[in-house]
């Protein structure tokens, strides 16, 4: 990895770090737009808030509706450390299914 490289990834850490919580995908996609780095997690981050939202909409269904935002809800915590943790270890996280909804979004 070269210097430049390097020093991309150390400058968007801490805004690809807070990519997963929620609505804060925005601020790396925003503020940091020409970072490979911070973008890949923005728009990974991106997926996940639109997975969350879904969740919450389909908790409002009677009978199912609260146990299915409950297991969303979880799955959206454990992907939510996953990525942050490697973000701010300053890697790529290759979430599964995310990852390839990641990649075809086109800002």
């Amino acid at each position: 990895m070269s210097v430049v490289q390097e020093q991309n990834i150390k400058d968007a850490k801490l805004l690809a770090t807070v990519a997963y919580w929620g609505f804060l995908c925005i601020l790396p996609l925003v503020l940091m737009k020409d970072n490979k780095f911070a973008v890949y997690h923005g728009k990974q981050g991106l997926v996940l808030f639109i997975f969350l939202v879904g969740g919450f909409i389909a908790g409002i269904l009677p009978l199912f509706g609260p146990i299915i935002y409950r297991l969303v809800l979880f799955i959206y915590l454990a992907l939510l450390l996953w990525g942050s943790i490697a973000a701010l270890a300053g890697k790529r996280a290759f979430i599964p299914v995310v990852s390839k909804f990641a990649e075809k979004i086109t800002l």
